[in-house]
């Protein structure tokens, strides 16, 4: 029990040691401009579904959320621009037909989930190849770098296990997936954060960049921060808050974990909002500009439930901007993509106001 504790609690000491120094360092200030993105484990077969079941939940996210992208804008007058996270292993070439036709009339991006297990760098390398050119010469999706050509794509990775970096091996198999994915054109990696699994890194709530440590699992354990004036090695990691909310507590003692994830049994409030924008996940050098990745997996009929029906969309949306009004800040809704591009802007042209 205590092993099991420790390996799912390991990330304590250094989110404590950052908050430290975040005080010392005069890095806790009031945020300026707040960038939301959605990043949603987007998994229409989810639970061994049949085909119907799938397209179903796919109609319903067509049916049901431009309704709510219309109604709810940024500082901006922005949508929020859904980001989807499809599995390469739950492909189907109209399911993506379906989804691509929602994106292209500008409510959301596409990018890659991969559920793999046992895996060989060579089969993920073909794998990621494939995936990525599929979903751009089929249906239009993905991104192009402008300076290479290269279709490029943000990445989860399922079950959390990043670079196999689960302890019992489970659910990936690859050292060297850090490298591969690299060179195989993504961006950036949007798994984090996975806490309370034992996949989650010692790093937290932060934007940093990931280097491949040959032969090794686990290769983005640690990173150099993203930090204006300074390009950085590695693939960039993009991480959700997380913390510990003593707002929610277990037997009314322990507080709960704060992982940024909209689930069926953690719906928005608030509360949340207020935690994620205070973990200041943001570029080093900038803390004025908070960054707030959260995740979903929207297709199951529990979280849709709470999103649409339960009216989880418009207690966040109606949060935010409650938030926007109350501490005068900007308000910015982003696409996986376009949360990177600021980071990059922010990095290398240094702080815009």
């Amino acid at each position: 029990m205590l092993n099991k504790i420790g390996a799912t609690l390991q990330w304590l000491p250094n989110y404590y040691a950052r908050e430290i120094r975040r005080s010392i360092q005069g890095e806790r200030v009031p945020p300026k401009h707040i960038y939301f993105c959605i990043c949603d484990h987007f998994e229409p077969y989810w639970n061994n579904a049949d085909k119907t079941t799938a397209r179903k939940r796919i109609q319903y996210w067509l049916n049901e959320y431009p309704k709510i992208a219309d109604k709810y804008r940024d500082s901006e007058g922005n949508i929020l621009k859904y980001s989807f996270f499809y599995p390469e292993e739950e492909y189907r070439e109209e399911d993506l037909n379906a989804l691509a036709e929602l994106c292209h009339a500008g409510y959301g991006e596409v990018e890659i989930h991969l559920h793999h297990d046992n895996d060989t760098s060579e089969n993920l390398r073909r794998t990621l190849i494939d995936f990525k050119h599929r979903l751009h010469e089929k249906h239009g999706l993905l991104s192009v770098d402008k300076k290479t050509g290269e279709i490029v794509y943000g990445f989860i990775h399922g079950n959390w296990a990043l670079c196999n970096s689960r302890k019992d091996g489970r659910w990936c198999g690859v050292n060297d997936e850090i490298k591969i994915l690299r060179e195989t054109g993504c961006y950036a990696d949007f798994t984090l954060p996975s806490a309370p699994s034992d996949t989650q890194t010692r790093k937290v709530n932060s934007l940093y960049y990931a280097v491949d440590k040959p032969g090794l699992p686990n290769s983005h354990d640690w990173g150099v921060d993203a930090a204006v004036g300074q390009r950085g090695d590695g693939l960039l990691m993009v991480q959700g808050p997380l913390g510990l909310d003593w707002g929610r507590r277990k037997f009314g003692m322990v507080p709960r974990i704060e992982n940024s994830g909209l689930m069926a049994k953690t719906p928005p409030s608030s509360e949340r909002v207020k935690l994620w924008i205070d973990a200041g996940v943001s570029v080093k050098g900038a803390p004025e500009h908070v960054f707030v990745k959260l995740y979903t997996h929207g297709t199951q009929e529990r979280v849709m439930k709470m999103l649409f029906d339960d009216g989880g969309w418009s207690c966040l949306f109606d949060s935010v901007e409650r938030y926007k009004n109350e501490e005068s800040v900007k308000i910015h809704f982003i696409s996986a993509r376009e949360l990177v591009n600021q980071i990059e802007f922010i990095r290398d042209i240094g702080i815009c106001v």
